[in-house]
């Protein structure tokens, strides 16, 4: 079973892109590409997940 989470992404001034996901707190990421930073926020969101599996 998969579950979808929307990302909300900004460019920050330095010019990464920066990822959270309101729906888990403190869930956030950055990178130098979006195709960088999508791939860290699965990475992200997979270790919120499991963290709090394990609370």
């Amino acid at each position: 079973m998969s579950t979808e989470y929307t990302i909300v992404i900004e460019k920050d001034k330095d010019g990464y892109y920066v990822g959270s996901v309101s729906a888990l707190l403190g869930c956030h990421t950055q990178g130098q590409s979006i195709d960088q930073l999508l791939e860290r926020m699965e990475e992200a969101i997979a270790l919120w997940l499991e963290v709090k599996d394990n609370e």
